[in-house]
């Protein structure tokens, strides 16, 4: 600095500094040390991603933390979304401690978190404001080493143009703590502020029982009601299943997240599931990741559909259907697809395949399964419905030429308290009773002129075995979904 003084220039040399800057902890074992290899990482990995935009507004995601060859792609799901959305003033990090327990909640107290990318800046008036309350008295050290909330910086400097950040790591499950620490964030939860929580699924059971494991707890956050979260997580991990550690490492992020939100105004959506497992190709010991989306509710109702497919997918989707049916059929050798099946196709969800003839039903089977591909599940759901539904003869060589296919791609199941969330047209339904169980699609109930009792009497009745009046039973449990439904016909 120059000052000018009495026609004498002094010079004052005076020393600026950032302040207390966290380093990365975790980069190159977690992801590229290097800013270039990152940034084309990051590139690679949103191009293979591709998710309808929301004109919702965006409050909240929960992500992945593991090392980003497990689980990068799964959490892009959910960053991917960030890309149209206004911007965000403050982002807030929650992640559980995995290198301490503590009372309460750490909110790191410093200028900022430094990465390949640069440096993120902390909203320090908020941590402080924040550190007044004694559950959040707690100091910085179990952030020095901790992984869950670095990983995310990349993903947000990738996507986000400019903003703070709030870094909170909770060391406790205790249920009245998490409430106290979701009561002091309630005034942030706003349109100006992003929460994002950090978490990884099953830790260490094998593949199968992994994916019918983390489809519980899925589905439990999905209800966004913190109670049947504790509920579920607690069911699971008294489960005697070998090297199974825990349900959800970031338990305590999720419950504070579920107390934030509530019904009427929010809604939760899974964008995308996966495993260790499908990386590594180990499937004795792996660890799930998911990722989801808190958004607001529209006054209208919004059909979700994180599924984009290109013209070219869907006519190699019913490709994939004709030719499945064909070589049982004809004995003709089924195609080589693998380097033709996209990330979309190779995505885990349920699927039904509809059989017509002439407009009318010739065959309808489909699975709710979410451990294999999507194409798979095509290609398996294709010969069902044309060989092994019981209300219908096997398909003949003489029917098949005017056989349309229809394909119906499933969104995650959810629980409903009330029959009045089902939106006929909207939602299918599946009715649970005891070992009894089954399903309807979406489009049924308006291709029936079916009203809302006649969906889940029929249903009930003509698909669960439960009875006309089965649904309205207190053991009977009722879930909807959606259903993607494509139809060949429109592509020729």
């Amino acid at each position: 600095m120059i000052r000018l003084t009495s026609g004498v220039i002094m010079f004052y040399f005076v020393s600026f500094s950032m302040g207390q800057i966290r380093n990365p902890y975790v980069a190159g074992k977690f992801y590229p040390a290097d800013e270039k290899n990152l940034r084309t990482y990051l590139t690679q990995t949103f191009e293979e991603v591709r998710i309808q935009p929301y004109s919702e507004r965006i409050r909240a995601l929960i992500v992945p933390h593991a090392g980003y060859v497990y689980s990068g792609k799964v959490a892009a799901y959910a960053y991917s979304v960030l890309k149209k959305q206004k911007p965000y003033r403050n982002v807030f990090i929650i992640g559980t401690s995995h290198v301490s327990s503590f009372g309460g909640a750490s909110a790191y107290l410093g200028d900022g978190f430094r990465t390949p990318l640069g440096v993120v800046p902390i909203n320090k008036q908020i941590v402080e404001q924040l550190r007044k309350n004694p559950v959040f008295g707690f100091n910085n050290s179990p952030h020095e080493e901790e992984h869950s909330l670095e990983v995310q910086l990349p993903f947000l400097q990738f996507v986000l143009d400019s903003f703070s950040i709030i870094p909170i790591s909770i060391g406790t499950k205790n249920k009245s703590a998490l409430i106290e620490i979701s009561n002091a964030l309630k005034p942030y939860f706003t349109e100006e502020n992003l929460f994002v929580i950090s978490t990884d699924l099953a830790h260490y059971p094998p593949y199968k029982e992994a994916v019918n494991l983390d489809s519980l707890v899925i589905q439990a956050i999905l209800s966004s009601d913190p109670g049947q979260f504790e509920k579920q997580v607690k069911e699971n991990e008294s489960k005697a299943i070998p090297n199974y550690y825990t349900a959800i490492c970031g338990y305590s992020g999720v419950y504070v997240l579920l107390n934030l939100i509530d019904k009427e105004g929010y809604q939760i959506e899974k964008l995308y599931y996966a495993n260790s497992g499908d990386v590594s190709s180990d499937f004795t010991r792996v660890v799930g990741y998911v990722s989801m989306v808190v958004h607001q509710k529209k006054t209208s109702s919004r059909v979700s559909n994180t599924f984009l497919f290109s013209d070219e997918e869907k006519k190699l989707m019913f490709d994939i259907a004709r030719k499945a049916i064909e070589e049982r059929l004809f004995q003709r050798p089924f195609p080589n697809y693998s380097t033709q099946i996209t990330p979309r196709l190779q995505e885990k969800c349920g699927v039904f395949v509809t059989l017509k003839i002439k407009g009318q039903l010739r065959g309808c089977i489909g699975t709710f399964r979410q451990d294999r591909m999507l194409w798979l599940n095509i290609k398996e759901m294709a010969v069902a419905a044309a060989f092994q539904d019981n209300r219908f003869k096997p398909l003949t060589k003489e029917e098949y030429p005017d056989v349309e296919i229809e394909i119906s791609v499933l969104t995650p199941m959810r629980k409903i308290s009330s029959v009045d969330e089902i939106e006929l047209g909207k939602h299918g339904i599946y009715i649970k009773k005891g070992f009894w169980g089954g399903t309807l699609l979406p489009q049924v109930a308006i291709e029936q002129q079916w009203t809302k009792e006649e969906f889940l009497g029929h249903c009930a009745r003509d698909k669960a075995g439960i009875g006309w009046d089965g649904w309205k039973d207190k053991d009977a449990e009722i879930y909807v979904y959606e259903a993607i439904v494509l139809e060949e016909k429109e592509l020729k």
